[in-house]
């Protein structure tokens, strides 16, 4: 039955500049809010539950092949040394074998021709004609995005580069997300920037105001009308974002630069406010956490984030072990057993990143589940094995419950079915059907994914 309001247990509080939505709680009564049609966004997926989200964490130049597998089913499942940090998640996770796109596989171009990973379209060499296709993060956002405050996010850790390699444009590995086959997402590496996007509501504020003071007031008097349970709720979750802030906070303040030196010591300019944080962890962590925040105020239900560029020039010596080598030449090894070694450990550290991110989501309650089992996040990289530009298949991880409709705590292996039932566009039409979106056909595949 169609009516013209819905209903919701979602409030928000609201101060100078500010509209923040709190998280899901039951004890909070049930009020009316307009439907689509009268404000073109839902509360949710259905009366009284929480929406999907969607949300791709990507890792460049692949894994080391021997090192990257798992086995067994449940609490059973067991790892290679690579995705050995997987274990923590073992039931929360499908571990994907043998998925590729066509496209990348055939390209001659050995990195920049295979970042389609979200599109499956060919990559254009001809460096006058910019062009990888509309990834199917941007199709969800056309169909769903309407439904929250923004339509979708592409965060990331490094700068786009404007050089060229082989010829092509450095934007083909700046980019995961394309709005368009021929514009990539504008991607955002500036934690305090998407911070204020999620809080804000479009008015502006001061950059040096605390959102909290802003609504500290309305949250004092809601405190009182709500359960124990949902008043420490409350509590963790707007501490949370004070903690949000005050790292910001820090890392604006944070002198020390990690991975590359500049030609100067100290800047010839005024500091610009909120500068991102140069200590390469602390800034993952910081996009990971605004991650759950965005979900969790459902800002927003799609999210891409590259935790470094195709190519990239990341230093990792911020590990233990790893010694004054480029993200690029430790995956780019020749089996070398020094680096071998070293490669291995930045594999371990990405696949910890995503770990965290879904330990966050699990401990978030919405009304009896989890936020994780009303996600389904898919962590890639556009390459298997780096240091040969094997694009042959691709290692894709996949975690949540997609509100109960995926089961978790297994690994599927599609390398012995064929190209036809082994397409990553066919996992792409299976995410996007089960966030909603029915297509006929994405990128080179007309079916969706056996089996998932």
């Amino acid at each position: 039955m169609k009516t013209t309001k819905q209903q919701s247990r979602r409030h928000f509080l609201r101060g100078a500049g500010v509209a923040l939505a709190l998280p899901w709680m039951e004890s909070l009564p049930i009020f009316l809010m307009p439907s689509p049609a009268q404000d073109g966004r839902e509360a949710a997926t259905g009366a009284g539950r929480p929406p999907l989200r969607f949300a791709h964490i990507y890792f460049s130049n692949g894994v080391e092949p021997a090192h990257w597998w798992a086995k067994g089913e449940g609490a059973s499942m067991e790892f290679g040394p690579a995705a050995q940090p997987l274990a923590p998640i073992r039931e929360d996770l499908i571990f994907l074998r043998g998925l590729y796109h066509q496209k990348a596989f055939s390209s001659t171009s050995p990195h920049l021709g295979r970042m389609n990973l979200l599109s499956g379209a060919p990559v254009s060499l001809d460096p006058k004609d910019i062009r990888v296709g509309a990834t199917f993060d941007q199709v969800l956002a056309r169909h769903i995005g309407g439904r929250s405050a923004v339509p979708c996010l592409a965060l990331g850790i490094e700068p786009n580069e404007l050089r060229l390699e082989d010829g092509l444009s450095m934007i083909y590995g700046s980019s995961i997300s394309w709005t368009s086959p021929v514009k990539p997402a504008t991607k955002e590496i500036y934690p305090s920037r998407t911070f204020d996007l999620l809080v804000g509501d479009g008015k502006g504020r001061d950059l040096d105001r605390s959102i909290l003071d802003a609504v500290n007031k309305e949250a004092h008097s809601l405190r009182p009308k709500v359960s124990t349970g949902d008043r420490r709720k409350l509590d963790e979750y707007l501490e949370s974002i004070r903690d949000i802030e005050k790292r910001i906070d820090h890392a604006s303040r944070e002198e020390r630069l990690e991975g590359w030196r500049p030609t100067l010591k100290e800047p010839n300019m005024q500091r610009p406010a909120d500068e991102i944080p140069q200590n390469v962890p602390e800034h993952m962590k910081l996009m990971l956490d605004l991650i759950v925040l965005a979900f969790q105020m459902d800002k927003t239900r799609v999210i891409t984030l590259m935790l470094n560029n195709d190519l990239s020039q990341m230093n990792f010596r911020f590990l233990d072990g790893v010694r004054g080598a480029l993200h690029l030449d430790l995956t780019h090894n020749g089996k070398a057993p020094d680096l071998e070694a070293m490669y291995l450990k930045t594999n371990q550290f990405h696949v910890q990143q995503f770990t965290y991110l879904v330990r966050r989501l699990k401990e978030i309650d919405e009304g009896g589940s989890s936020l994780l089992d009303n996600s389904i996040l898919m962590f890639a990289s556009s390459l298997f094995d780096g240091d040969a530009h094997s694009a042959d298949q691709l290692p894709i991880v996949l975690a949540g419950g997609a509100g109960g409709a995926l089961r978790t705590g297994r690994v599927l292996d599609y390398l012995d079915k064929g190209d036809d039932n082994r397409r990553a566009c066919s996992l792409f039409l299976s995410i996007m059907d089960l966030m909603g979106v029915q297509l006929d056909r994405f990128g080179d595949s007309s079916k969706q994914l056996a089996g998932l």
